[in-house]
């Protein structure tokens, strides 16, 4: 899908119960739109997308940069357990590699992780 007509932002449909699609804008949360088939729903979301555009402009107010086009400096803290901590490095240790290399490793087996460019 032509991410550009969405100034970047990430478009997702989704089958809904009821049969109709939704299709969503994943990085402005509330903007959606419904149709009855996905191609629909992705029209609607153009429409619905230009007037919250509108009103971000009216309002002088700048959209959200869209998650893709942000910068990400590859690193991130987290809290765990003390003792969870300890029997990671000690893994680590054992594998000869660094913990935050082990953590790595978990993390990209853990789910499935896609590479968005």
């Amino acid at each position: 899908m032509n991410t550009d007509i969405f100034d970047g932002f990430r478009v997702r449909t989704q089958l809904e119960d009821d049969g109709y699609w939704t299709a969503y804008l994943d990085d402005l949360r509330g903007v959606s739109a419904h149709g009855e088939t996905s191609d629909e729903a992705v029209d609607e979301l153009k429409i619905a997308f230009g007037l919250v555009k509108r009103d971000y402009k009216k309002r002088g107010v700048s959209l959200p940069v869209p998650l893709a086009r942000k910068a990400f400096s590859g690193s991130f803290n987290i809290r765990v357990d003390k003792r969870l901590h300890k029997a990671l490095v000690f893994e680590a240790h054992s594998a000869g590699v660094s913990l935050n290399h082990l953590v790595a490793q978990r993390l990209m087996g853990a789910s499935p992780v896609h590479m968005y460019v």
